[in-house]
């Protein structure tokens, strides 16, 4: 019963044993075999590998294209204004030993810090010799690649390989805003004031323009008169002049109607006057001052 006991023992040993041999790496994975903390093979390929049970120690980091979002940056570019910068990365592991060594057992949360603090100090750099106006313009991009390249550079001593550095909002801080929105409307205000006057000016141009139009019609249009008038008259007291020269008879009958018109109105039919006056020759009589 003993030695059935130890039997049964012994194979379960070798069962652990056996499936303790054996590991998996997957395709999106990078394995590597230590020996007491030193690297004895780098996996790279997807598979089944032996390892010595309960000896070796089998690290996985993930093959494919990890993310890096940085916190938001206060940078100074060159002509001191100053920005928040919010950035992010894509990096993925390029050497795995190497990778082991530079951040040991922390993996790829050590990996995160260490970039962070890469791409921070080149955010930091770049940004600072350019004008915030190169940052907030489509120069963005070129300013971006040199990011990316300058960081990859440093991110070589840790195996990783960094793939694109990406700009996500780069805007003024908190306590910044208020005072820009006011220049900016202040701006504005000026600015809307300016085209008000310059409004109001041509608008009394226009207006001192169309009342010398005004004058200038209205007193050609006087003069036109003034002179048809005069003309009307020439020619009315030519007629008269023909006329009293054709029957000068005629003419003082005419001139007696004009006058009797002219006194026998109705706000005025009081008249002082001897009857015998030649006045009144044309009712007296019916042949007039012929009769006389």
């Amino acid at each position: 019963m003993r030695r059935s006991q130890i039997l049964i023992g012994v194979l379960a040993l070798a069962v652990i044993a056996a499936l303790n041999s054996f590991y998996i790496v997957d395709e999106r994975e990078k394995a590597l075999r230590l020996w007491f903390g030193e690297v004895t093979l780098e996996v790279n390929e997807p598979g089944l590998y032996f390892k010595v049970p309960f000896l070796h120690e089998i690290a996985k980091y993930d093959d494919r294209i990890l993310p890096l979002d940085t916190q938001p940056l206060e940078v100074t570019p060159a002509d001191d204004r100053r920005l928040v910068v919010d950035a992010f990365a894509r990096w993925r592991i390029a050497d795995a030993t190497q990778f082991r060594k530079a951040v040991g057992a922390s993996g790829i949360a050590g990996a995160r810090l260490r970039l962070m603090r890469i791409l921070n100090a080149q955010l930091r750099e770049v940004l600072g010799r350019v004008d915030s106006g190169a940052i907030l313009s489509a120069d963005r991009a070129t300013l971006m690649s040199q990011i990316r390249d300058k960081s990859r550079d440093e991110a070589q001593a840790l195996g990783v390989e960094i793939i694109d550095v990406r700009i996500k909002r780069a805007d003024l801080p908190e306590q910044n805003l208020a005072a820009t929105f006011e220049r900016m409307r202040a701006e504005r205000e000026r600015e809307a004031a300016d085209e008000i006057a310059r409004g109001k000016e041509a608008a009394q141009r226009v207006r001192a323009q169309a009342d010398r139009t005004v004058v200038e019609t209205t007193s050609a249009a006087q003069k036109q008169a003034e002179i048809i008038r005069g003309e009307a008259d020439a020619r009315r007291n030519a007629i008269f002049a023909e006329a009293f020269g054709r029957d000068p008879e005629f003419f003082a009958f005419y001139r007696s109607l004009k006058a009797y018109e002219e006194s026998l109105k109705g706000d005025n039919t009081t008249m002082v006057i001897s009857p015998d006056s030649e006045f009144f020759n044309y009712l007296k009589s019916e042949t007039g001052a012929a009769a006389q």
